[in-house]
């Protein structure tokens, strides 16, 4: 049989006198009788106070025990398949040399969990067993059969053989939404998981494992938020109860590159693999589940030619005076590019332009090496006090004839001395 997991057992709220099971309720009828009865404080003959608490824990009708089930029990994908299992020797003689076989079989495999070919049990003898458990690490869904067989000599030395099959259905447990925004250099990928079997799960961890190049944060609101550098806080952290039936719990994650030299830009091209999620669990009576996700799949990432940076802006940008601003420009191809002009877009969506080139309209530079990257700096003058925004930086490639996505806006703070 499979050592099914028990449950509580839960008593009802009618509580009873303990002399009713002894000389029974009756009795107490009889004036004759009732005064050579012995009455303790807690006897209550009136049935007055049958249903008051007389501990606090009476109010949660748990007794105590553990109830086991009669069922063969749901077994669900993650968790440990564990199933006792029991050899009698029925007969009037003692059975020898008993080889004993324990396998699951399911639409993919057949997985051998005992065999004692080698070492066979010597004998069992008459009305006598031989017991052992079995445990499985549950990977596939669907059908699954559990086969236990029994070779043995017999009392007058036939040999004979003994099958048991025991089917069940693996189910599972949880199910996994994903949606994924991004956000300019950002990544937001936001992880449902829904709890379908009949018992409160708590997750003890839900990591996202990122794919290389990528690192990645869990995000919590500010009532979630643990103590920082409290070691006792990140030992004792309590699990995110996730109820029976349909309960869910959304978890928010923010991906971004691990490097910031560009290199890793070009080795994810054309990738959107995300990475995947690490799930572990425990049930209501502490046995463990663990899943893992398939990869997590987001916006294909495109390809950059050129990445332009900016490396430094003037912590001091006076009104009228001229300004240098420190960019740089990366080849991220393996081939040479080249030459460029950069300058400041002419495009009217910009509208009323503050912040304007100072000589030349257009800056020359030479051709990059592949993969490689040339600093160089922009010559700019603020016609306007307060925060400005640096607009419409745009590189040109001369040879190509060829414009690039122009550099995010930078913000500035123009002072009047």
């Amino acid at each position: 049989m499979r050592l099914c997991r028990p449950s509580f057992n839960v008593d009802p709220p009618l509580r009873l006198d303990p002399s009713d099971l002894f000389i029974g309720e009756d009795l107490f009828d009889d004036p004759s009788a009732s005064p050579n009865l012995t009455n303790s404080h807690d006897s209550d003959p009136d049935y007055r106070s049958r249903f008051l608490l007389h501990h606090f824990s009476d109010a949660m009708g748990l007794s105590g025990l553990l109830v086991l089930p009669q069922s063969f029990g749901a077994i669900y994908l993650g968790e440990t398949f564990c199933s006792y299992i029991s050899i009698n020797n029925s007969s009037n003689s003692e059975v020898r040399e008993v080889i004993i076989k324990a396998e699951i079989q399911t639409e993919r495999q057949r997985i051998l969990l005992l065999d004692t070919s080698k070492s066979p049990v010597e004998s069992i003898r008459a009305a006598g067993r031989y017991d052992f458990i079995v445990e499985h690490d549950v990977k596939e869904l669907g059908p699954h059969t559990l086969v236990c067989t029994a070779l043995y000599n017999d009392g007058d030395g036939e040999r004979k053989y003994l099958p048991q099959f025991f089917k069940f259905i693996v189910a599972n447990p949880l199910s996994v939404r994903t949606k994924v925004r991004v956000i300019k250099e950002t990544t937001f990928l936001e992880a449902c998981i829904e709890n379908h079997t009949k018992a409160n799960l708590f997750m003890d961890q839900v990591d996202f494992e990122p794919a290389q190049y990528y690192s990645a944060a869990i995000l919590k609101g500010d009532w979630l938020h643990y103590e920082k550098d409290s070691p006792i806080r990140e030992t004792f952290k309590p699990p995110i109860l996730i109820r029976s039936g349909g309960g869910i719990y959304n978890y928010l994650y923010q991906l971004k590159l691990s490097s910031s030299d560009g290199s890793a830009q070009t080795k994810v091209e054309g990738s959107n693999v995300l990475g995947k999620l690490q799930i572990t669990w425990r049930t209501n009576l502490g046995e463990p589940g663990r899943l893992q996700t398939q990869q997590i799949l987001g916006t294909p990432t495109t390809k950059k030619e050129i990445e332009l940076q900016v490396v430094e802006v003037p912590s001091i940008i006076n009104l009228q005076k001229p300004f240098m601003l420190k960019l740089n420009l990366a080849n991220q191809t393996d081939k040479e590019l080249g030459p460029f002009e950069v300058s400041l877009s002419q495009n009217v969506s910009y509208g009323e332009r503050v912040v304007m080139i100072n000589g030349l309209q257009s800056m020359v530079l030479s051709q990059v090496p592949a993969l490689g990257s040339a600093n160089f700096h922009l010559n700019l003058i603020a016609t306007k006090p307060g925060i400005q925004r640096i607009s419409g930086i745009t590189v040109f490639d001369t040879r190509e004839m060829k414009a690039y996505e122009p550099l995010p806006d930078i913000e500035i703070f123009v002072d009047l001395d």
